[in-house]
């Protein structure tokens, strides 16, 4: 009776594995972008200063051999970062501040409009 049960597990946690590592890669993409703004801005610059120093040793391929390793830098550290959380055990849907990933909203507050109280059917706790 195990033995049958046997494939369908392991294939079943091969695709929560999968499905963990793309939901990291795409949460950590999403927070280098918005939240990791001003370190792209200081690497671009830096590369940029790079490419022009490389200029003279390199004329033709500086520009690409700088933004391809700036562009390989970032995706393999993503990648590296969701493997690594996702080979921890640590799935996105147990996360705290990842609410907003599940559409589990978890509002501080309750918006009360100005016609609210002629209106609306409020409940006073």
């Amino acid at each position: 009776m195990t033995v049958a049960h046997a494939p369908h597990d392991s294939r079943s946690y091969l695709i929560l594995l999968l499905k963990s590592f793309f939901v990291w890669t795409f949460t950590l993409t999403v927070c280098w972008l918005v939240v990791g703004f001003p370190l792209v801005f200081l690497i671009l610059t830096i590369g940029s200063l790079a490419a022009i120093a490389l200029q003279s040793v390199l004329p033709m391929s500086a520009v690409v051999l700088v933004a391809g390793g700036i562009l390989l830098a970032n995706v393999l550290a993503l990648f590296v970062s969701a493997a690594l959380l996702t080979l921890k055990g640590i799935h996105p849907h147990e996360v705290r501040w990842l609410r907003w990933l599940n559409g589990e909203a978890n509002p501080r507050h309750k918006t009360v409009y100005a016609s609210c109280p002629l209106t609306c059917d409020l409940k006073t706790y």
